[in-house]
């Protein structure tokens, strides 16, 4: 759902926020060159919201779940505490050859720990606590993810979740809903309802829902 005005905002917002460094901007062009989805990369903005969250926490463990080409996965790490790591598990195996490279590029070897796979199968087998987490991976299976992992965020950990507003479709009558929509929203107020965390859900690109473990 195109808005011109919010497309305005968001040039407007890059341009007087911090640029990305050459290498992310290397990254997005490639993603451009090579992806058939590249508006799936985290991007300019939203990679520097998530950099200044994770430099804000000082995180000694990140969990993303959906790495795509790494974009997000190196803005988040650029937060780590000293021996930090961030785990990331992504679905497709034709997106190894970005993160390994970027990983490589970036010295980011030993930080970053690469892992192809289906999401649900994965969590099960890694060892918390987290302390940040970013959903972005398949929408429909947000609810699901976050039952697995909620009990491996650490007390004051936080939780990122991108495209909760799916293009402004959840504005549109429940009656008119698709599958997408009917899960996102259900999720959306999922995490609302749920005490054991504190939400707000930021209207920044598609939408980003952010929690924090009580």
């Amino acid at each position: 759902m195109f808005n011109r005005q919010n497309f305005d905002l968001t040039a407007y917002c890059e341009r007087l926020s911090t640029p990305p460094s050459e290498l992310l901007y290397q990254l997005e062009r490639e993603t451009y060159l090579k992806t058939l989805a590249p508006q799936m990369m985290s991007g300019h903005l939203q990679g520097r919201i998530l950099s200044l969250i994770s430099r804000l926490k000082r995180p000694q463990q990140i969990l993303e779940i959906g790495t795509f080409t790494g974009y997000a996965t190196l803005c988040l790490a650029e937060g780590l505490s000293e021996g930090g790591k961030i785990i990331t598990l992504e679905a497709n195996p034709e997106m190894a050859y970005f993160i390994q490279k970027y990983k490589r590029l970036a010295a980011l070897e030993e930080a970053i720990d690469a892992r192809t796979g289906k999401a649900e199968d994965l969590i099960p087998g890694l060892s918390g606590p987290f302390d940040l987490v970013f959903l972005d991976a398949g929408k429909r299976d947000y609810a699901h993810h976050y039952d697995l992992l909620i009990d491996q965020v650490r007390s004051g950990g936080i939780l990122l979740a991108d495209n909760v507003l799916w293009s402004g479709k959840v504005l549109q009558p429940e009656q008119d809903f698709d599958r997408d929509t009917q899960l996102l929203h259900a999720f959306n107020q999922k995490l609302r309802d749920d005490p054991r965390v504190e939400n707000v859900l930021l209207p920044i690109r598609d939408g980003l829902m952010v929690l924090q473990k009580r």
